[in-house]
């Protein structure tokens, strides 16, 4: 059978290779055809666009590269007509996957969603273009099946979440191994995950890095993103307790003792690594005050709407200080909190459903090609 997965952005990636070798493991002989990154080209099939050419963040930048985003699209649905996929999988990516839904749905092709949009955050009237353009939906967050289910009428199936066996399969960190190669210390860490865009780590860099003399008995250690240079972050680094890796996210967190992280799915990754953490966001006045009018949501991060409760701190806009941070951190480091924290954690892997996410989304999609839906 022949696939066509169209994935935008690093998680996608990740989430679509390993969709990838499900697929293969039940059907060597499919022929799958992409858009999305490294991690899907080294599974096999044939990368169509990198997601590095369609990352496009904020109105602005949308506006200027608007040409190149309309020729990707228009350029898509050629390539879809010259494929006759037998489905369609889209992850995540909305703005543009929804729009090649619609066109998709049109012709009759069947169209299957991994990876939610996340409507349930802001957006919910994109449920009308879901209910008529999507044929099946595989959502990853336990509370997401209510949603569609209970609060729209729209049935959905939940295949976990494809992080745990991201992490799960990882082969394990060495403690003394990573700090030598990386020419770290022995002293125990507090990872620094400040996001991936330089105005985002920017901002939050400057915040975290404001406590660091408060924890001479640590060390600092930033999480590079794979998308920035050396030379961005080297600015930041202007103490002796202040570290510095790139691209090595997942081995950093596992050898944490503590993480102050950037909200987003680094805080879920943080949780399933099993490190307390204290969630931090600060966006600018007025951004913050359009974003508080459009999203009604209880909590941020990812670990407090799954589990319904505020188990790690969140620290939003003006509560993010240097003085806040010190405080939240010294409860994490040792005592009460953080046996609380990680207790909670453990119910949370629970909660997103074990291991095995990409295989039951692999049958899942099989059998819907087979059966017509």
């Amino acid at each position: 059978m022949k696939y066509y997965i169209i994935a935008g952005e690093a998680s996608g990636d990740l989430h679509g290779s390993n969709l990838m070798k499900a697929i293969l493991a039940k059907e060597p002989s499919a022929e799958i055809r992409f858009w999305g990154g490294d991690l899907m080209q080294h599974v096999g099939g044939t990368l169509v666009k990198h997601y590095r050419d369609l990352a496009f963040m904020g109105f602005a930048e949308v506006i200027m590269n608007l040409r190149t985003i309309l020729g990707n699209i228009s350029f898509c649905k050629k390539d879809i007509l010259q494929f006759q996929p037998d489905t369609i999988i889209y992850i995540d990516y909305p703005g543009f996957n929804m729009r090649i839904a619609k066109w998709a749905k049109k012709l009759g092709m069947q169209n299957q969603y991994y990876i939610s949009p996340q409507i349930w955050a802001w957006k919910e009237n994109r449920i009308k273009d879901i209910k008529r353009d999507i044929d099946k939906m595989y959502v990853i967050l336990p509370f997401e099946k209510d949603f569609y289910e209970k609060k729209h009428n729209f049935p959905v199936e939940f295949v976990g979440h494809p992080l745990i066996d991201a992490i799960s399969n990882r082969k394990q960190t060495n403690f003394e191994q990573f700090i030598k190669e990386n020419n770290l210390t022995n002293q125990p860490i507090i990872a620094l995950l400040p996001g991936s865009r330089k105005q985002e780590i920017e901002k939050m860099l400057s915040l975290m890095l404001s406590v660091v003399v408060k924890f001479p008995e640590f060390q600092f250690v930033i999480a590079g993103a794979p998308s920035q240079e050396y030379s961005f972050y080297k600015t930041f680094l202007t103490t002796e307790n202040v570290k510095f890796v790139s691209n090595k996210t997942y081995d950093l967190l596992s050898v944490s003792h503590a993480a102050l992280v950037t909200s987003g799915t680094a805080t879920l990754e943080t949780a399933l690594f099993n490190v307390p953490q204290i969630v931090c966001y600060k966006a600018n006045k007025i951004s913050y005050e359009i974003a508080k009018r459009i999203i009604s949501l209880k909590f941020i991060s990812l670990v407090n709407l799954i589990m319904e409760k505020e188990v790690v701190k969140e620290l939003i806009q003006n509560e993010l200080n240097s003085k806040n941070l010190a405080s939240e951190l010294h409860k994490i480091i040792s005592g009460k909190s953080r046996e609380t924290i990680q207790n909670e954690y453990n119910i949370l892997e629970q909660k997103l459903g074990g291991k095995g996410a990409s295989e039951k989304t692999a049958n899942e999609i099989i059998s819907s090609i087979k059966n017509n839906l």
